[in-house]
């Protein structure tokens, strides 16, 4: 089902906190993604925080549809801005036209909204850091969090605001369409070292890719778009049209890490999604991933995240990461 996503805008609305999440949502549906991105406000017509007007904005649906996630942007200056009729119409179409089970989301000070909504009631949410006081304030019954990112409480997300909103936005590209696409949009948006939620590591399938050099970059995206194939070094460098020790070098010098290096390190996140599926045995999971054994899976598993694949089943996905883990 198409994963419908709203904006939500007042005036004064912080350019940042909007332009950057809503044009990774795009590129991730231009991109194939089975999402539409809206944007829409009390008023279709309003100035932003760069003085710039926005027009043409849908007005706040009476009727969400199905999988919809509504995202509630920050502004430059809430203590004024969030006291405007405009806001306060968000609040009350917030509080009657959004359904309780609805997915929610906010950037920066977008939350203080949701706040004012009831919306954050016994959920973990977080603000821009110089809000942190004031969302306590404003949802009391909220389990507001410092010094984090995102953060993910089921049905409702909240960012720090900022350029966070973009971490946030690959985020939810990742959960939606898989973390391949999310990496080529990550890539096409030049934001290589992404930062996630609450782990302060980087997504494997984003790591080694805080460098600009396209030959490379088009082996490692041939790798992440099937890392179960057997790759050869020839047929990498075939991709990136260069010749396999050249490659060889490139891949050292720019990505940190051997090609075999990399390739297995895509093997094991796979593996580690793959093991959620509790009806796949280790064997199975090997296969599925790409290696030639569960022998082999074990060794490589040993060798990137420390302990049995069995034993991150058994504690539901809270071992290691491979952030945990020097370069091969």
């Amino acid at each position: 089902m198409t994963l419908s996503v709203w904006f939500v805008l007042t005036p004064n609305v912080l350019m940042l906190d909007y332009a950057g999440p809503a044009e990774a949502l795009r590129m991730a549906a231009e991109m194939g993604a089975d999402m539409a991105v809206h944007s829409c406000a009390p008023v279709p017509q309003l100035r932003t925080s760069l003085g710039v007007e926005l027009a043409g904005l849908a007005a706040l649906p009476a009727c969400l549809p199905p999988d919809s996630l509504v995202i509630v942007t920050g502004n430059a200056c809430e203590a004024e801005d969030y006291a405007r009729p405009e806001a306060q119409a968000v609040v009350a179409w917030l509080r009657t036209a959004v359904p309780p089970d609805a997915q929610l989301a906010s950037i920066c000070s977008g939350a203080l909204l949701l706040a004012a909504a009831g919306r954050l009631d016994g959920r973990r949410c977080t603000t821009h850091h110089s809000l942190i006081d004031a969302l306590r304030v404003a949802a009391p019954a909220a389990k507001v969090e410092e010094n984090r990112v995102f953060v993910d409480d089921g049905p409702l997300l909240s960012s720090a605001g900022i350029t966070t909103g973009i971490d946030l936005a690959l985020y939810l590209i990742e959960r939606h369409a898989g973390a391949e696409l999310a990496a080529r949009v990550a890539r096409r948006l030049v934001v290589y070292q992404r930062r996630a939620g609450n782990d302060p590591q980087l997504s494997p399938w984003l790591a080694h890719r805080n460098h600009l050099l396209p030959a490379v970059h088009r082996a490692q995206d041939a790798i992440a778009q099937d890392p179960a194939r057997s790759w050869s070094v020839d047929e990498l460098a075939a991709q990136a049209h260069v010749s396999a020790r050249h490659l060889t070098r490139l891949f050292a010098e720019h990505a940190g890490i051997s090609v075999v290096g990399y390739q297995q390190r895509l093997r094991v996140a796979r593996a580690r999604e793959l093991l959620a599926e509790r009806q796949l045995s280790v064997e199975r999971v090997a296969e599925l991933a790409g290696f030639a054994s569960a022998r082999d899976f074990r060794r490589v598993w040993q060798r990137h995240e420390g302990g049995t694949p069995s034993t991150l089943r058994a504690t539901g996905g809270r071992g290691s990461t491979l952030g945990d883990r020097q370069p091969s």
